[in-house]
């Protein structure tokens, strides 16, 4: 099975900067873990893709999170990842399924909306993370990040992801691109760009086909100058100290509550679907240490 990998590049002499990935393993994770239906997994595979991509734009421990939240079935696409290519996901309605569009392709417009809001936040080691945010004007997923990026983050973009399902649901390939301008890219870039795009086809077939970020970098820029590559992986970093800390956090009288009905608490962690048990004994260390304040 093939790594996943994302890379950042330049292009058109320095002119235009690049991201492409391969996350087709990603998103059979995401897939497996959450049971989503095809139309779900195009739909938070897209934004993924994106947030794997969105990663290699930051550094060291630095962190973002992507939710997108249209009107659609589906509910909120929460993606989280960081710099080191670590990246996990979960959609609210994770079984919504329509039949293919007119033409031929997984509704994911529908059943993300069209309207609402993306929201991005970036932990990037200030005392308060940034917080950036757009309309929802498609719910193509790779539109609403064209427009996020320019709108949003006023850098100029092109966001091109896909994901192809199998017959069983699996996932057979899924990445994409974002191609940002850097200030003063002339018009003859901007149309040389255009020109390309409008030849490039569906993404994840090419992906499927064999096309790897590289040959996304060369084909969109064919001087295109590699300056990283990074390996992708579905991660998560939940842990039963950290639900212990959780449930901490809900104060004595909601542990007390738990002893007295329970004796035992379960939870599932939203991002990854594992089941942390935390016991009676456990329980009452809690109680003992928030009577102990």
């Amino acid at each position: 099975m093939q790594q996943d990998y994302a890379i950042r590049a330049t292009g058109f002499q320095d002119k235009v900067r690049i991201f492409a990935c391969r996350t087709t393993n990603l998103v059979n994770e995401i897939h497996r873990r959450h049971d989503t239906s095809a139309t779900v997994s195009a739909a938070v595979g897209r934004v993924a893709s994106i947030g794997a991509m969105m990663g290699l734009m930051h550094k060291g421990n630095e962190k973002i999170t992507i939710q997108v939240s249209g009107d659609g079935p589906v509910g909120r696409i929460i993606v989280d990842a960081d710099a080191c290519g670590v990246v996990r996901g979960y959609v609210t309605n994770p079984q919504v399924d329509f039949p293919q569009n007119e033409f031929g392709k997984l509704d994911v417009r529908r059943a993300v909306g069209t309207t609402g809001t993306i929201y991005v936040i970036k932990d990037i080691g200030m005392k308060e993370p940034y917080r950036g945010s757009s309309e929802i004007i498609s719910g193509e997923i790779g539109e609403d990040f064209t427009y996020y990026f320019t709108q949003s983050e006023q850098t100029p973009s092109a966001v091109g992801v896909g994901v192809l399902v199998d017959t069983d649901l699996s996932i057979k390939a899924a990445g994409g691109f974002i191609i940002q301008l850097f200030p003063g890219a002339p018009d003859e870039v901007v149309q040389a760009l255009e020109q390309r795009l409008a030849t490039l086809g569906n993404v994840s077939k090419k992906i499927d086909e064999g096309l790897t970020p590289e040959d996304l970098v060369h084909y969109i820029a064919g001087d295109g100058k590699i300056l990283q590559r990074q390996d992708i992986c579905f991660d998560c970093n939940c842990s039963i100290d950290r639900v212990k800390g959780m449930i901490k956090q809900l104060g004595l009288a909601e542990v007390q509550s738990m002893l007295s009905v329970e004796r035992q608490a379960e939870v599932v962690c939203n991002f990854c679907n594992e089941k942390h048990m935390v016991s009676e004994s456990d329980l009452e260390q809690i109680e003992s240490e928030l009577e102990g304040k």
